[in-house]
């Protein structure tokens, strides 16, 4: 995947100290330096509270941010002491905050309470392990979408993934998946999946793969930047034109620019609603259905369209 021996060596490390334990436990996964005094300062919180969890399924991994260099890097930590709570090789939690022992006890409840975390004791004799219940799948779900909302397509899409090996006929989880694969612009695997819906009866009539259909629609209307400036400039030269306006629509939100697209739109609706048949309208409606009609941007632009409709 185009890295050096060095970045491979540490990626390996990791996978090994950090990925491989998280599959089934809880990792607290602390950043650090030896010059860092505030991190010599937290590190036996982080000690006494794994070790008091350990029989909850919590672990403690810590990485020198000057020895691992690379994989501080893809975390993007940009100050320490920073801590990640990891499972299943996905961050779950940023922890950085919780830098009392009882803060970080009562962020660790939460997580335990939502994560099918395996404790210390080993399974029952005679029985393989159980599967995550119907009511820590929907947790989960609950955690992708709130991944998918702040605009974290790459945790969402860990999420997601993590739970349709899981749950197979999961609905939610597969919508999420390609929605979280449109916005990261990776058209031909969210294209995989869709296919894998549509090939189970299950999933493709159920009315939760409706939004990952829109937002695959919508993918298909993504350009180049080059055409992208090049419709921008169409549209400003032209605020009349209504078919320049809302190629520039289609073609902002394909590209995530989401607020250029409703912008657009709604100024199309308010100067002629009716315009191609309520065009403008119907494509700010697919948006909202792409992007979930629970998520804090679209009721803020909902209360706008109401505004310019009703107001």
């Amino acid at each position: 995947m185009g890295l050096s021996i060095d970045e491979q060596k540490a990626v390996d490390r990791f996978r090994k100290a950090v990925v491989e334990p998280s599959q089934s436990k809880l990792v607290i996964l602390d950043f650090w330096a030896e010059w860092c005094g505030p991190c010599k300062a937290l590190t036996p919180v982080l000690e006494k509270v794994a070790g008091e969890y350990a029989d909850k399924g919590v672990v403690l991994a810590k990485i020198n941010v000057d020895e691992e260099q690379f994989i501080a890097a893809q975390f993007q930590v940009r100050s320490i002491p920073t801590v990640y709570a990891m499972f299943q090789g996905q961050p779950v939690a940023d922890l950085t905050s919780a830098r009392s022992e009882s803060q970080l006890k009562a962020a660790l409840d939460q997580l335990l309470a939502q994560l099918p975390v395996e404790g210390g004791d080993a399974p029952a004799a005679g029985g393989a392990p159980q599967g995550p219940s119907p009511e820590e799948i929907a947790q989960f779900v609950k955690l992708g979408e709130e991944a998918l909302s702040a605009g974290d397509a790459q945790r969402a899409a860990g999420i997601f993934a993590q739970i349709t090996e899981f749950a197979e006929g999961n609905a939610p989880a597969h919508a999420g998946l390609v929605r979280a694969l449109v916005m990261l612009g990776e058209i031909d695997n969210a294209k995989q999946v869709m296919e894998v819906i549509e090939s189970d009866p299950r999933l493709a009539t159920d009315p939760a793969i409706a939004p990952a259909r829109s937002a695959l629609e919508l993918s298909g209307t993504r350009v180049d930047d080059g055409e992208l400036a090049a419709l921008r400039a169409a549209a400003a030269a032209a605020p009349e034109d209504m078919d320049a306006q809302f190629a520039l629509a289609e073609a902002a939100f394909a590209a995530g620019s989401r607020d250029e697209a409703a912008d657009t739109l709604l100024a199309m609706i308010a100067a002629d609603r009716e315009w191609n048949e309520g065009a403008a309208r119907a494509k700010l409606l697919k948006i909202f259905e792409a992007t979930g009609l629970e998520d804090e941007w679209v009721v803020g632009v909902r209360r706008r369209l109401s505004r310019v409709l009703f107001g």
